[in-house]
């Protein structure tokens, strides 16, 4: 039997432990989580100068070195997640509806685990954390198989949360780091279709595309965030540079961020010099059309494929519409399903673009970076679907159960029978 079979199925037995659990005691054991972390928050930071130190020497730099990087607030963040996690409502057990049927069947459709999941991604060291304690609250075990560059920052988190586990007498195989990072353990772990539930990638569209190309598991899909801001004639102008500045340049290297900027013909001649002087102010470098580059000096023109493109840096598409119909055609064309944005102060253009744009998630006049689970209220997010599967948009602990039927009755058989 291979070290990766024998792992997962570790994590399968581990998996009945935390179904077993109550609410009460999932709870305890994500606070002690929490608190393992800070108290061997020196040791995380250790390991993640190595994995800095590592990095920098490999050439990483940019997005990819600032998702790596940990520092004390980054760590006492990773536990409030995880105690956030913990404060929200018990997903398993929850009653989603409830039927009397007419021979009188009570029939309930009830939240159960999904049992293993594989977590698979990059960079972000916060995710062993996050997945987790996500997983462990939803009542099951999960199997993480980080990156490369981020191997003792992963090692060193998953620890300390092994040591709640112990503490709490559960096998520690409810939370599987795998150090054997090779492609082709990936990939047997991807089709090992009875053990695992789930598979969950989380880091850059060629991870993304591989584990769905080699799994033979489900895959929750998420390729890229094609993020639009679209700024209506009746647009608020102070407004829309807010949401703009703030989706464009807090945090440019994640999947929320603003890729593409549509403005109305209308507010054009107004409002894009705003916009070059507040972004190019912040290191921003501009692609536009034609008619946005009649408007602004400077701008390098836009193509198809900066249009398409998720740039995660500091680099802002624009593009100058007719109408709120061509925003939209151009959201369909050009689009990930991820996060759209409308800025305007006109209830029906708000009304179509929500009732047009079918994305995970729609914004009316809020910044795209609230495209987050911890900002949606699920305490944090082990990842977001792009694909209308169970779970659609920013995934928490209710997304990693799923329904089944219990029906109730009193001896009724669906077909008489004659005699026994």
């Amino acid at each position: 039997m291979s070290e990766i079979r024998t792992l997962a199925l570790g994590c399968k037995d581990a998996a009945q432990a935390m179904f077993a659990l109550d609410s009460e005691s999932k709870c305890r054991l994500l606070h002690d989580m929490a608190a393992a972390l800070d108290a061997q928050r020196d040791a995380i930071l250790a390991a993640n100068a190595r994995d800095l130190q590592q990095a920098t020497a490999k050439g990483i730099q940019g997005a990819m070195l600032d998702r790596l990087r940990l520092d004390e607030a980054r760590i006492t963040g990773i536990a409030e997640a995880v105690r956030e996690i913990a404060a929200l409502p018990d997903p398993v057990g929850l009653v989603t509806r409830r039927d009397t049927r007419p021979n009188g069947l009570e029939i309930e459709r009830v939240r159960i685990p999904l049992g293993v999941i594989a977590m698979i991604y990059e960079a972000r060291p916060n995710v062993t954390a996050d997945a987790a304690a996500l997983c462990l609250m939803a009542g099951n075990a999960v199997i993480l198989r980080g990156g490369s560059e981020a191997l003792h920052s992963n090692l060193a988190i998953a620890s300390a949360l092994r040591a709640a586990l112990e503490k709490h007498d559960i096998p520690a195989a409810a939370v599987t780091l795998v150090e054997d990072l090779r492609r082709e353990t990936m990939i047997e772990l991807l089709q090992l279709s009875d053990i695992v539930d789930l598979a969950i990638p989380r880091g850059g569209e060629g991870l993304i595309r591989f584990v769905a190309e080699h799994a033979r598991v489900p895959v929750i899909k998420h390729y890229k965030g094609v993020c639009h801001l679209y700024v209506d004639a009746s647009a608020d102008e102070a407004l829309a540079l807010n949401l703009l500045v703030d989706g464009k340049t807090s945090r440019p290297g994640v999947c929320n961020a603003l890729e593409t900027l549509l403005v109305h013909r209308d507010i054009a001649a107004s409002f894009l010099p705003k916009v070059a002087q507040a972004l190019q102010e912040r290191g921003v470098e501009l692609r536009g059309c034609d008619r946005s580059r009649a408007r602004v000096e400077g701008l390098r023109p836009a193509t198809d494929e900066d249009y398409a493109a998720e740039f995660l840096d500091l680099i802002l598409a624009i593009r100058v519409v007719d109408d709120l119909g061509m925003a939209i055609g151009h959201i369909q064309r050009f689009g990930s399903d991820h996060t759209e944005v409308i800025a305007t102060r006109n209830d029906e253009s708000a009304r179509r673009f929500v009732q047009a744009i079918r994305s995970a998630v729609v914004m009316v006049n809020a910044s795209s970076r609230f495209s987050d689970g911890g900002e949606l209220g699920l305490g944090a997010e082990i990842g977001i679907s792009t694909t209308r599967l169970h779970a659609y948009g920013p995934m928490g602990a209710e997304a990693l159960t799923v329904e089944r039927f219990v029906v109730r009755g009193e001896g009724q058989v669906r077909h008489s029978q004659s005699r026994l």
